[in-house]
């Protein structure tokens, strides 16, 4: 089934898988155990940060599964605290060591945290780790526009992915034409909008008529958009069912009636360019 699924190709020539699994707010004592079950089910791509603080749990239930760490895709976040070169090289290391990897699919700045201004430093590092082998791909999360020009004016290298709040209520339409341009992939966090989509009429609509819950036709909304979407769940029966999207398609009407559902006050997280916290 992991084979079957389907891959986006990246600015660096690798490819992601689009379909993951987050394990934000994931307590770290059970991530483990529920991890193991997503890796059972089927994900082959699990998003983490050191801001988790799950980052291990991740790493045993890899273990434990049995699966090829080459057949995997892995991804963490650099805290926000930890933008200046060398302390970005620092906490890289402490995510090896808490994760118990040799390598990183992907690491991504988690937030630009503007008025530290220091995220041009934190990208010059994940250049330097990107050449030393000990990651495949290196992308950003919560960057604007502006942030990503400054980093790509002033290094030359294009994130491959920029993960950031996006649902139907909130579809960033006006990041998607520079990300084409530049060929940066969108990954999607909070995906079903902190489950405020699951009790839209018009999703649960669309959800009756082609038989799947509200659930499954969001995430295959960003299939179908092209985005790259991870969503989270700690119930097993949610896991399961989260995965299996690969069977259906929503046709052109459905899509439109979504694509209505979009807001400029949609937002749920944090603005990038005022959020300022540390961790």
């Amino acid at each position: 089934m992991a084979l079957e699924q389907p891959r986006l190709t990246l600015n660096d020539g690798k490819s992601i898988p689009q379909l993951g699994f987050g394990v934000w707010q994931v307590p770290p004592e059970t991530t483990a155990n529920v991890v193991g079950e997503v890796l059972k089910t089927g994900y082959i791509s699990i998003d983490t940060a050191e801001g988790y603080s799950n980052e291990r749990g991740v790493g045993e239930a890899v273990r434990k599964s049995g699966i090829a760490r080459e057949s995997l895709f892995i991804t963490s976040k650099l805290r926000n605290g930890g933008h200046a070169y060398d302390d970005a090289m620092r906490a890289f290391d402490k995510t090896m060591a808490e994760i118990g990897m040799d390598y990183l699919d992907m690491f991504l700045i988690h937030w630009p945290v503007p008025k530290q201004d220091k995220y041009v430093e934190a990208w010059k590092a994940f250049i330097q780790l990107q050449k030393d082998g000990r990651i495949r791909s290196i992308g950003v999360s919560n960057f604007n526009i502006d942030h990503l020009e400054r980093i790509i004016g002033e290094t030359g290298v294009t994130p491959v992915v920029n993960q950031i709040e996006l649902h139907p209520s909130f579809q960033q339409r006006d990041k998607r034409a520079f990300h084409k341009e530049h060929n940066i992939r969108i990954e999607s966090w909070s995906p079903l909008g902190q489950g405020q989509g699951l009790k839209d009429p018009t999703i649960g609509a669309i959800a009756k008529k082609h038989g799947k819950t509200p659930a499954q036709v969001i995430i295959r909304w960003h299939l179908d958009e092209g985005l790259v979407v991870i969503p989270k769940s700690v119930t097993p029966e949610r896991i399961r069912a989260n995965f299996d999207v690969f069977d259906f398609k929503l046709d052109a009407d459905d899509m439109s009636k979504i694509a209505g559902l979009d807001s400029p006050k949609g937002r749920m997280g944090s603005d990038p360019a005022t959020a300022d916290f540390r961790f």
